[in-house]
């Protein structure tokens, strides 16, 4: 398989699937915190949403800013399932749309990032396990909540 196929393909099946398990959490789950030190979905979302967005500046060749200190959390306006869902859905578009284009000899470029270099075929790899990582969590939520499905398609 081509480079630039396994590194876009694992970063659009991540992305799917994560969709699909913040589509069958129900609205409360967005909100609740099982603890003084967890973090709720909305604020696990918005952390991925950064994470996508941050690399996609280095993609394009941007700037990125400093990585906030501490845990991310969601702003006051993230809340909402609709809210966190349509978030989701637009930072994984915007990053499948910039790497959708890629041939294998950009796939292959080397991006000089604020903490060193890789190229946009790790930092592909990179998102998608990023957001399986966070997959997990919202599939451990998810059973917390009573919910024991498999709802991946």
């Amino acid at each position: 398989m081509e480079m630039k196929t396994s590194a876009t393909k694992s970063l659009q099946n991540a992305c799917s699937l994560f969709s699909q398990d913040l589509d069958a959490l129900p609205e409360e789950a967005f909100t609740e915190s099982f603890g003084p030190a967890t973090r709720t979905v909305a604020d696990i979302v918005y952390e991925v949403n950064m994470v996508n967005d941050h690399i996609g500046m280095a993609m394009r060749g941007e700037e990125q800013p400093k990585w906030p200190d501490g845990w991310v959390k969601a702003p006051a306006d993230f809340q909402t399932k609709d809210e966190v869902v349509n978030g989701f859905k637009q930072s994984s578009e915007q990053i499948l749309n910039l790497v959708a284009p890629f041939t294998d000899e950009d796939i292959d470029v080397v991006l000089k990032e604020n903490d060193g270099e890789r190229t946009r075929a790790d930092r592909c790899r990179f998102m998608a396990l990023h957001i399986w990582y966070h997959s997990g969590q919202l599939n451990f939520i998810q059973t917390l909540l009573g919910d024991d499905a498999w709802h991946w398609k």
